[in-house]
């Protein structure tokens, strides 16, 4: 009960708190979280395969959650799989960077992919995978509020694949 608690007011103050935007270094964040996300697994191997990411404007401790929840959420959906693969890069047009982060865990049916993001929306049973349903919809409030969007494809037993963009800013 603690968790959800918890999480009902981190979402709460996503939705509210000032943006203190600086250009922050996405590779830092993803790399520190990994590190220790994986310290404590030591039942499975995880493969990381993480390209070299740009440099974004927005509030670091915000787009530090977002990579926290969809990196969790990547190694907590492939716990039963032997070997986890899962793939962190980014592609970019003309306005946005467009993160990606995929697995090879227990994906999803696309025909339900709109609930994905809905405050206590889950597509597994809890006693499946532990969670309190309101990650994804910390990611999608928080994504917004940057001013990119968040959307996800996948397949029930081959994994899952999160994007999300981010307005593109120069350094003047």
């Amino acid at each position: 009960m603690g968790d959800l608690i918890d999480d009902l007011l981190q979402f709460s103050r996503t939705g509210r708190a000032e943006m203190r935007s600086t250009f922050i270094d996405m590779n830092g964040i993803v790399k520190e979280f990994v590190e220790s996300t994986t310290r404590g697994i030591t039942d499975r191997k995880i493969n990381w395969d993480i390209i070299e990411l740009p440099e974004v404007f927005a509030d670091a401790p915000l787009i530090r959650q977002v990579w926290v929840n969809l990196i969790s959420n990547a190694v907590k959906f492939s716990k039963n799989v032997e070997e986890a693969n899962i793939k962190i890069s980014f592609s970019e047009n003309y306005s946005d960077y467009i993160f990606s982060i995929k697995d090879n865990g227990a994906g999803f049916d696309m025909q339900y992919a709109q609930k994905l993001f809905g405050v206590f929306q889950r597509l597994h049973s809890k006693e499946e995978f532990e969670g309190t349903g309101i990650g994804l919809a910390n990611v999608q409030r928080i994504i917004q509020r940057h001013g990119g969007k968040v959307w996800a494809v996948a397949e029930p037993g081959k994994g899952a694949q999160f994007f999300f963009t981010l307005p593109k800013k120069q350094r003047n």
